[in-house]
């Protein structure tokens, strides 16, 4: 390089520098306007951490049945003038927050007018009243109103906002103009109970006459950020993950009391446990929700801070394939398949993989078959995940659910009734050293 190209180029550095510190100034002068409890980028997050997600739900289109109750629903418009106060039970704690909402199966660009983060009474799940003083607003982009594009997420500005491990979240958001479709996004298993009000009810600290509703709306995720030894472990499943047979605003499904295990455990303390599960949902095919293949990009490797993934699910595909020797042949074969896919998938971005066997279904009116084939089937998969050494790890949920006299069927102690959902105590049968941070775990898989 000569002279003369030296002194162009640092000139050429001075005014980018310059420049920098200008724009530097105006963020902060941006933030400031802002208040104290917002952090509209990155920049101000210590270095010594990243983002990891603390709860998650699986987002699906939501059936005619459980949309929003009337007047909360309209011809062709969804929450229009309305406030949506929802409850989530975070896994990790930390100073730092921000939300993920989904417009994945949205018929119509999802406007949200405002949204705020609070404690919720007592700390309880499943109330509409918050602690007074612990509301905040949540930003997007230093706005208070956000445009969710259809099929898209969006993610929101950091917030400073302190939440304990374990703890329960309150998100609140009004709708102006309402959803203009009633195809919608949401999680209708979610075990919590929301409330709805007519208006704008955002900050308000205990909202007059809500209308309650067993569901979430829109809510997706909740990022924390997190030490570098902190990480999030997904359930991928169905019903029997996603809280059927437990109690609604407990909080009691076996992942939950999984993550209190883990907790109470120096060595995966920091872990975080995110249900990506839905009932009637499939391996092979669409049930309700898309089927575990075509959602596995979505609902687990775009999560953050993503190190383990816990597969336990092929009971639905397995109970819905036709009960002949040979339809049976070919879904244990095409599982066999996915669970290859999912395993070969999550390796490449370095999360490790651990297979749960089926548990048992005998006895249900919908699944079992007097020949016998579903059950050749689930033992044939049982097989192979604990036998092929595809999988990190195994989980074997089979072993402490079924009744040893008749293994074909559930511990009549854990059967709900319908032998095919059971209590949540499977957290037990999973073993807390998988979740550990290994050395390696950084660059594991991606070779």
């Amino acid at each position: 390089m000569n002279r003369r190209s030296s002194i162009v180029s640092l000139v050429v550095a001075g005014l980018l520098a310059a420049a920098f510190v200008v724009a530097s100034s105006a963020v902060r002068a941006a933030n400031a306007g802002l208040g104290s409890s917002s952090r509209p980028t990155e920049t101000h997050q210590p270095s010594n951490g990243h983002w990891v997600n603390t709860w998650a739900s699986m987002p699906q289109l939501t059936e005619p049945a459980n949309l929003p109750p009337a007047p909360f629903t309209q011809d062709g418009r969804v929450l229009a003038d309305a406030t949506l106060r929802q409850t989530v039970h975070v896994s990790v704690g930390g100073r730092h927050v921000r939300l993920r909402f989904s417009n994945a199966f949205g018929g119509a660009a999802l406007p949200i007018t405002s949204v705020s983060v609070a404690l919720p009474l007592d700390g309880q799940a499943g109330v509409s009243a918050i602690r007074p003083g612990s509301s905040r607003p949540v930003p997007f982009g230093g706005r208070s109103s956000v445009v969710v594009q259809v099929g898209a997420p969006m993610v929101s500005d950091p917030l400073d906002f302190a939440l304990a491990p374990g703890a329960n979240l309150t998100v609140t958001a009004y709708l102006a103009e309402g959803q203009a479709s009633t195809s919608i996004t949401s999680h209708p298993g979610s075990g919590t109970t929301s409330y709805l009000l007519s208006g704008n009810h955002v900050e308000d600290e205990d909202p007059p006459e809500a209308t309650p509703t067993d569901h979430w709306y829109f809510l997706s995720g909740v990022e924390t950020w997190s030490p570098r030894t902190g990480a999030a472990a997904v359930m991928l499943g169905d019903s029997l993950t996603d809280g059927r047979g437990s109690t609604t605003n407990l909080n009691n499904r076996w992942p939950d009391q999984l993550l209190r295990r883990l907790q109470a455990e120096e060595g995966s303390a920091g872990v975080a446990i995110l249900n990506q599960a839905a009932g009637g949902n499939r391996v092979l095919h669409d049930g309700l929700g898309p089927h575990a293949l075509a959602r596995l990009d979505r609902d687990v490797l775009a999560q953050s801070g993503v190190a383990w993934l816990l597969v336990f699910e092929g009971v639905n595909d397995i109970g819905t394939a036709d009960p002949t020797e040979a339809a049976q042949k070919q879904v244990t074969a095409h599982l066999i398949a996915a669970y290859e896919q999912i395993f070969v998938r999550a390796h490449a971005q370095g999360i490790r993989v651990y297979g749960a066997t089926l548990t048992p279904f005998a006895g249900n009116t919908g699944y079992d078959d007097a020949a016998g084939y579903r059950e050749a089937s689930r033992q044939a998969v049982n097989r192979w995940i604990r036998t092929s050494g595809r999988f990190d790890a195994v989980v074997d949920f089979d072993r402490p659910a079924r009744d040893p006299r008749q293994p074909a069927r559930l511990r009549t102690a854990i059967d709900v009734g319908d032998h095919l959902h059971l209590n949540p105590l499977l957290a037990d049968a999973v073993p807390a050293r998988l979740f550990q941070l290994q050395p390696d775990q950084g660059d594991f898989g991606r070779e």
